[in-house]
């Protein structure tokens, strides 16, 4: 069978490329393909602890069997903008990814239907430091499609968790630089109760949940931020 397989992040990095098409024989699951690779490159052994994989933009378990032409990804934990490149739109929700400024004020016109009371934005911006450590920039990469499924995913359960109006997610891309935005949530709601903890779980719920990774980049090297995947989503190991 022909697999397109996918890799991301510190994955990436490892075996030296983004992607490639393999061959596996008929009833091959998704761990008969781990272990292949961990065979090529021993260090994904140690990864198997944090790493999801991902069928035809899902998240799947190690169990999982594959067809011919699936599309497989292999994800490192995630560490989790105006002219969107990408968006999904449900209910009058969106999520949006971009390699330009986020610009909230064009997303909250997006939102506003008059009912609302209260608008809650929060935006993650770019620090210049880790742990004292200076930061020069950072570089964010994405499953794109199986990012843009999840976000639009979890907008839909803050919507009906809490008692808000709307909610809209956009991830910017690519490098952004010391100050700039990189993530933006924003929810809208008839009281600001509801708004400010609607926000929380989205973002929340983002960092743990979205396919998305970053590289941070010091005057002295560079690294991937090794984040933490949900309890939800099915681990390698």
């Amino acid at each position: 069978m022909r697999v397109r397989m996918l890799f991301f992040g510190m994955v990436k990095d490892l075996v030296g490329r983004s992607s490639e098409l393999a061959e596996f024989p008929p009833g091959t699951d998704l761990r008969a393909i781990f272990d292949a690779y961990a065979v090529r490159y021993p260090r994904l052994r140690e990864l198997t602890g944090s790493i999801v994989m991902a069928r035809n933009q899902e998240f799947a378990d190690i169990s999982t069997s594959i067809t011919e032409d699936d599309e497989v990804a292999f994800l490192p934990p995630v560490s989790g903008g105006a002219g969107m490149d990408s968006e999904l739109r449900q209910d009058g929700n969106f999520v949006a990814l971009t390699r330009h400024a986020i610009d909230t004020r064009a997303v909250i016109a997006r939102l506003l239907t008059g009912a609302e009371g209260a608008v809650i934005t929060f935006e993650g911006t770019v620090r210049n430091n880790t742990k004292g450590r200076a930061t020069r920039c950072l570089d964010y990469e994405c499953y794109e499609s199986m990012a843009l499924k999840t976000m639009l995913n979890i907008g839909l359960e803050v919507a009906a968790q809490y008692e808000v109006g709307r909610v809209a997610m956009v991830h910017r891309l690519g490098r952004i630089l010391i100050g700039e935005t990189s993530v933006a949530v924003i929810v809208t709601a008839p009281h600001r109760g509801p708004a400010f903890e609607a926000a929380r779980a989205a973002i929340d719920r983002l960092k743990k949940r979205v396919p998305i990774w970053k590289k941070e980049h010091f005057v002295d090297g560079e690294v991937w931020v090794e984040g933490e995947w949900d309890s939800n989503v099915p681990l390698v190991g």
